[in-house]
């Protein structure tokens, strides 16, 4: 049964970047969030927090695996750059989606999972800098912070928010009028009708 999402952490990983989407995967409670690390060795977010990584990159139940979520972070060097895209083209052969925000991108770039389908990311130089055998310009989407397309979901490092949106979508976290309230509230700050206090003209404004 697919029901494990799969969290990279590691030391200087972007935490405020998939907080908001991992939260709203355990509201349900039907989901698992398990984080995956390069070791098994404790490491330490941006935020200065402290994360005990649960599974080893090798020790992946891939039959679980609903999706990995590949933040960005102050990680991407070559040698870990090809660790992280073999785990993604491991996890996306198996049938799950990958979802990368930020300098994340740059390993699904590495991987080639992103050269066919459509994708956007901090800015498309990027990826031509940094991923010499990327192939997906044509692909590149710049008028979007968030897109999913071909089992893989990938954002700008700007849309966190975004990223929650499609990752909520991919799962099927709730209806598509309830996701569409879910974003106007937490982008726009404009609440569901149902919401105590909220006016009439509230609503109609929006």
């Amino acid at each position: 049964m697919r029901d494990t999402v799969y969290v990279l952490v590691f030391d200087g990983f972007a935490d405020w970047q998939v907080a908001l989407a991992l939260s709203e995967i355990r509201r349900p409670g039907d989901w698992k969030v398990r984080t995956v690390g390069f070791t098994r060795e404790p490491v330490m977010s941006m935020s200065g927090l402290q994360v005990l990584p649960e599974e080893s990159m090798h020790g992946l139940d891939l039959d679980a695996a609903a999706l990995l979520v590949l933040p960005g972070g102050h990680l991407w060097r070559p040698a870990r750059m090809e660790q992280v895209a073999a785990l993604a083209r491991r996890v996306h052969a198996a049938g799950a989606p990958v979802a990368a925000i930020d300098e994340g991108v740059l390993a699904v770039a590495h991987a080639g999972l992103i050269d066919r389908c459509r994708h956007t990311g901090n800015w498309a130089g990027q990826l031509r800098r940094e991923v010499p055998a990327y192939a997906g310009q044509d692909q590149y989407d710049a008028d979007v912070l968030a897109v999913s397309d071909g089992g893989v979901i990938t954002a700008s490092h700007l849309g966190s928010i975004e990223f929650a949106r499609e990752i909520i979508h991919t799962l099927d976290l709730y209806n598509r009028s309830d996701r569409e309230y879910w974003y106007r509230l937490f982008k726009h700050a404009v609440p569901p009708p149902w919401f105590p206090g909220v006016a009439v003209e509230t609503i109609k404004a929006a």
